[in-house]
């Protein structure tokens, strides 16, 4: 970098693609544990492939955000998803677990019940 201008370039182009903070329009929420046993659980790669495929379909009406400790870290890492006044929590999750509730549930809007926390066995 060799200028204030180069700088805010790369910052204009980074908010176009991470959609963590909008609350403009957005229909559903997706937020994932990103305390430190979520972190050390693989939190981390969770929450940038919900951010990589909501960018890469496109979705709308999606904002994806992190918080603190859920609260069962036995089960990290976790994200909810809140649509309207339902709330799908997800556990033991993995990057690709997140693809496939990406298309059934965000798109397809049936939620993939064999990764909530009432079904995933120990």
């Amino acid at each position: 970098m060799k200028s204030l201008q180069e700088l805010q370039a790369i910052r204009d182009k980074m908010k176009a693609t991470v959609n963590t903070r909008d609350n403009q329009n957005c229909n559903m929420r997706i937020v994932v544990g990103m305390a430190t046993c979520g972190i050390a659980a693989g939190a981390r790669p969770v929450l940038n492939k919900f951010n990589e495929e909501i960018l890469k379909r496109d979705i709308q009406g999606v904002m994806v955000s992190q918080t603190g400790c859920i609260g069962v870290c036995q089960y990290e890492p976790i994200a909810e998803i809140y649509d309207g006044d339902k709330k799908t929590t997800y556990v033991k999750l993995t990057p690709e677990k997140v693809e496939r509730i990406v298309a059934e549930h965000i798109i397809g809007k049936t939620p993939v019940t064999e990764f909530e926390i009432g079904e995933v066995k120990e």
